[in-house]
């Protein structure tokens, strides 16, 4: 063997061998050692309590929009599930399951630890209210001017109660004093807040308004408080439906209100956020920062009142109780 093939095999063994050490170092290192990637199918895990609920839109029938948990610092998305069309209805949440509205027309039941679709029930319009869960039922209503209620678990039809409206706002209920009927209030674009036997759907009361109702009505004590399209904050009776009082806001009323103790607090078309006495009927205080619309609801803790405007804000006020 010549003097330059004898380089050339050093060489090679050389090269060889500092390839292999390398793959070695590469597969026992854990730091150099990379995780493999996830499938696309295959789901994640959410370590959360299945009992853990947010039943009703804002959480709860006064609608303050309140949780007794914290977020964490950072957030990272878990699953993610597609339905046929925009989402436009709040999520709701009870014993592991989620459940949501789409313009598809569909109601969702979701597995929040996974976001493995349960079931789907097709209405017969887009779904935009926030559906509520009370007694193992799902009422959601839609455009096509219909309250379903829905078995949680199954997604079977138990009753639909037909309006001669658009259904744009969530559901609400309370129970009848002897503990075991159940009223579920929801509003309609024919002006009425309705009010049926949860189980049955057989019609109790209506109360006539004078113009589209968009917002879902806050309930406290025996009065439920919403405000209308005719620019009034309605104080009614939730048992009979007979009226209470009537506040003017002096605009539209597209969002809900909420009620902590004897006051609600409201935004409306022309930019004014109001707190006002439902006991008293009468305006308390005004905020006004801007001529834009304020659409969404407020969240209202002790001390302060949060709420989104469309002037791609948010704003919190001090409550001043």
């Amino acid at each position: 063997m010549t003097a330059s093939a004898k380089r050339m095999l050093v060489i090679l063994i050389v090269v060889g061998a500092t390839i292999l050490l390398a793959t070695f170092l590469i597969r026992t290192n854990p730091i150099t050692q990379k995780t493999p990637r996830k499938q696309e199918n295959q789901p994640m895990i959410l370590d959360v309590d299945p009992k853990a609920g947010w039943p009703i839109f804002r959480g709860s029938g006064d609608l303050r929009g309140m949780a007794d948990t914290e977020l964490a610092d950072s957030l990272k998305r878990i699953w993610r599930f597609k339905t046929g069309g925009p989402i436009r209805s709040s999520a709701v949440i009870d014993d592991g399951l989620v459940f949501v509205g789409s313009a598809d027309g569909c109601v969702y039941a979701i597995e929040l630890r996974t976001g493995t679709q349960l079931w789907r029930f097709q209405t017969g319009g887009e779904v935009e209210a926030p559906p509520c869960v009370v007694g193992g039922l799902v009422f959601a209503g839609s455009v096509d001017g219909s309250l379903y209620a829905l078995e949680a678990k199954s997604g079977l039809l138990k009753w639909e109660y037909k309006t001669e409206g658009k259904i744009h706002s969530s559901a609400n209920w309370f129970y009848a004093k002897d503990g075991l009927s159940l009223r579920v209030l929801f509003g309609s674009y024919d002006g009425k807040l309705h009010c049926v036997e949860g189980n049955s759907g057989e019609p109790l009361w209506s109360y006539q308004t004078d113009n589209y109702i968009n917002g879902a009505a806050a309930l406290s004590d025996d009065r439920a408080v919403f405000g209308g399209c005719d620019g009034l904050i309605h104080v009614i009776k939730a048992t009979n439906g007979s009226r209470r009082a009537t506040i003017n806001s002096n605009s539209y009323i597209a969002g809900s209100a909420a009620i902590r103790g004897r006051r609600a607090y409201v935004g409306n078309y022309d930019g004014t956020f109001v707190c006002a006495d439902i006991r008293r009927a009468k305006i308390l205080w005004r905020y006004k920062d801007a001529d834009l619309p304020i659409f969404s609801s407020p969240a209202v803790a002790k001390d302060v009142v949060v709420f989104g405007s469309r002037d791609k804000r948010i704003h919190c006020l001090r409550s001043n109780d």
